[in-house]
């Protein structure tokens, strides 16, 4: 029997997440995705009744599904209360919720953002967005310039083998030996994380992609006033905001970039993802 499934909320991602598996034949409802234009928008009672919930990415903030497209608010602790311990949940960025859930409610949530396959397939739109956005921002050409990657993660290496192959003079920063090692063999100037006190002065651009607060005042005072800083790191970021503010640095920041500039190519990677989840599990869609 087909699987019935529900996109409730989410931004752009879930909107085309919702098009993409009506297109591979399933029976999908949508909620809390009128203002980007979801498909088959449907109450939030009969949502509920699916088999299969997909969740956003992240699924909460501040204690409720995060629905950006949409006046409604829903209290998540409320939303847990109305499902049946037989329907399968599926978000993004679950953290300590799904084990919560278990135990609270008898649910079972899986994340589709937690898997190799998701993360990479993001990567790649993420990186071509702060490219996009630093074009935007800067003075200058990529070509030329003098780009400093915080962070050898998915997202650091595609981005600084993107904007070597621009023309830029890459350097990049990490914490491990052996990121650095990786980064020397691919050609790129290198700094330890610890280290970067004293060697900012000569970066036209900075991407940040450490999830956590690097730039504080003390760097953000070393860096040239046409610095410009991108902040890709999830919440809370890797840059102290109210330090760049009074301190005139220029800092763009760009958590969920693909989201914002590829939401169509980021949904195909969490359909994939929930396909490849329901395959293990013996559910086929």
């Amino acid at each position: 029997m087909k699987k019935s499934i529900a996109v409730l909320g989410g931004d752009r991602r879930q909107v085309w997440l919702a098009r993409l598996l009506l297109d591979d034949g399933c029976d999908v409802v949508t909620w809390g995705l009128e203002q980007g234009d979801a498909p088959n928008a449907a109450p939030l009672d009969q949502a509920l009744a699916a088999r299969l919930l997909i969740l956003p990415l992240p699924v909460c903030r501040d204690g409720k599904l995060v629905l950006p497209l949409t006046d409604s608010q829903l209290d998540a602790e409320q939303l847990w209360s109305r499902l049946r311990y037989d329907q399968l949940l599926l978000g993004g960025m679950t953290g300590e919720l799904s084990p919560r859930l278990m135990s609270d409610f008898g649910l079972t949530l899986l994340d589709y953002y937690d898997r190799e396959e998701a993360q990479v397939a993001n990567a790649v739109p993420t990186a071509e967005g702060a490219i996009g956005l630093a074009m935007e921002a800067a003075d200058q050409t990529i070509h030329g310039s003098q780009c400093l990657v915080t962070g050898c993660g998915r997202v650091g290496r595609l981005l600084a083998q993107r904007l070597q192959a621009l023309g830029a003079q890459v350097t990049v920063s990490a914490r491990r030996y052996g990121d650095l090692a990786w980064a020397a063999v691919w050609g790129y100037a290198r700094l330890r994380t610890d280290q970067l006190s004293g060697n900012l002065e000569k970066f036209d651009m900075i991407f940040n992609t450490v999830p956590a607060l690097l730039f504080d005042a003390g760097l953000l005072c070393q860096l040239r006033k046409d610095c410009f800083l991108l902040d890709l790191a999830s919440a809370p970021g890797g840059v102290d905001l109210d330090a760049a503010r009074e301190l005139h640095c220029r800092v763009g920041t760009a958590p969920g970039l693909p989201g914002r500039t590829a939401p169509r190519t980021a949904a195909a990677a969490i359909r994939d993802s929930i396909y490849h989840i329901l395959e293990e599990r013996g559910e086929p869609i």
